[in-house]
């Protein structure tokens, strides 16, 4: 699928009025809901199952050879490898067509809360019955395809304070144990980590649900 279509652009009064679902959005434990992977710049494919790796990423997801800004020499960014959004935010903008969904370029559309309160750097979430992302501090912003695809007013309100406090524009992640997700597993937040750098160089972290 190609990436360079539009949907009908929401007015800003239409986003404030169903804005509040997506603030009703389930904290803790939650559904994956899309999986989208990006093979190559401006293509999109909507996943059945996709797989979820500690070095690729999504699997066949073309993070591993796109430059970025916020690294010395414009490799891509360790913890930006996976981008996670709402799908209630993302219907809001775009309506019920998954095709529509994908155009917003994230790879994981989660029905969950991932409001920096509930969600701060260093959460893990457990996906399915294995994998396991971290949430990084690399901020998700949104760029001008995103207006162009989803009208200035959506682009707008991701800015917003409340925008950026609900993360509507979603978050970055990294992958911690690779394993096969598919669109309807469970996301569940896992306890935190105690100690400094959530374990980054220590023990791997436990599989899904594993107590600690």
């Amino acid at each position: 699928m190609e990436d360079s279509g539009t949907v009908r652009h929401r007015s800003m009064d239409e986003i404030m009025e169903g804005l509040h679902r997506v603030r009703r959005s389930p904290r803790g434990v939650g559904t994956l809901a899309l999986v989208v992977r990006r093979p190559d710049l401006g293509t999109r494919e909507v996943l059945s199952r996709a797989e979820l790796d500690p070095v690729a990423g999504l699997v066949g997801d073309s993070w591993n050879q796109r430059p970025s800004s916020r690294t010395p020499d414009r490799s891509p960014h360790p913890d930006m490898q996976v981008n996670v959004i709402n799908s209630r935010f993302v219907e809001l903008i775009a309506g019920p067509d998954h095709d529509a969904w994908a155009l917003a370029g994230d790879q994981l559309y989660v029905d969950l809360d991932l409001s920096v309160d509930a969600m701060p750097a260093g959460t893990r979430l457990a996906i399915g019955d294995r994998a396991v992302i971290e949430v990084t501090e690399e901020p998700h912003t949104g760029c001008a395809k995103f207006a162009a695809r989803f009208g200035t007013d959506a682009h707008k309100i991701v800015w917003t304070d409340e925008g950026k406090r609900l993360r509507l524009r979603g978050l970055n992640a990294r992958v911690l144990v690779g394993a096969t997700i598919e669109p309807g597993d469970t996301v569940r937040q896992l306890p935190a980590v105690p100690g400094p750098a959530a374990d980054r160089t220590g023990d791997d972290p436990p599989p899904a649900g594993a107590a600690r």
